[in-house]
């Protein structure tokens, strides 16, 4: 059998995008459950119940820079960068012994936080030359200028919520 060029393209594209498909998903959130146990019997005392889970934060591609017109350089110069996590589910349950003076209401109570998308964006740096572009007027030279420095504000995006309950 003769391979053709067309023919190893082909299995070259094949390869290239069952590698693609085979690559394992990243976890949002790492669950975690807190050990309180040692407290119990060490104290004698029921301790809450604590499980969380631990973000992972995922950086995404910086935003390219922008050029306008009259403007030397880009805006930002410090490019921005996205950073999204999940905050995963919290639930946090501490008994609650004789809620009404009576043993047969024991009780537990809860606090409980679903998961939540998080999307935050760093600051970016803003930086004005001291020149402006070259003048026609003034054979071509730039013009001095009042230079600028800023930064833009960082965003934090996202919709926690709890709730509270008594079992």
């Amino acid at each position: 059998m003769k391979m053709t060029a067309r023919g190893s393209i082909a299995a070259l594209m094949t390869c290239m995008a069952a590698a693609g498909a085979a690559t394992p998903a990243v976890a949002d959130s790492v669950p975690v459950g807190v050990p309180l146990d040692a407290v119990k019997t060490t104290l004698g005392v029921d301790t809450p119940r604590v499980a969380t889970a631990v973000p992972m934060p995922v950086v995404g591609a910086p935003e390219a820079p922008r050029y306008h017109s009259g403007d030397l350089l880009p805006s930002p110069i410090l490019p921005v960068l996205p950073v999204s996590t999940e905050l995963g589910d919290t639930l946090v349950g501490a008994p609650v012994p004789n809620l009404l003076g009576d043993p047969k209401t024991d009780g537990e109570g809860t606090l409980e936080s679903p998961a939540t998308n998080v999307l935050t964006r760093t600051p970016g740096a803003i930086v004005g030359a001291p020149l402006t572009m070259p003048d026609g007027s003034n054979y071509g030279i730039p013009n001095l200028t009042t230079p600028k420095l800023g930064l833009t504000a960082p965003e934090l995006v996202g919709t926690p919520a709890a709730l509270l309950g008594l079992r």
